[in-house]
């Protein structure tokens, strides 16, 4: 498990936009620790960051992107 500063170097994502994905549902941490609220990702997560990094550099919304994640797997659904 990588922590958020960790995890942010990696994908080199700001803390502030890790923060946000995860509000919007967009990248949300592996685990958080319920006492501190610390979060944590995994290194499995590091390829999701670099096609919200990708999609983000050819335009799209975050919104966008959101929808784009979620029908990935499906080939059909990601055509339309």
């Amino acid at each position: 498990m990588l922590r958020i500063g960790d995890f942010s170097k990696l994908s080199r994502i700001s803390i502030r936009m890790l923060r946000h994905y995860d509000e919007i549902g967009l990248l949300v941490p592996e685990n958080i620790d319920v006492l501190t609220n610390y979060r944590y990702y995994s290194e499995c997560q590091l390829p999701i960051a670099d096609r919200i990094t990708a999609l983000k550099d050819m335009g799209f919304s975050l919104a966008s992107i959101l929808e784009i994640l979620k029908n990935y797997e499906d080939s059909k659904a990601l055509a339309r």
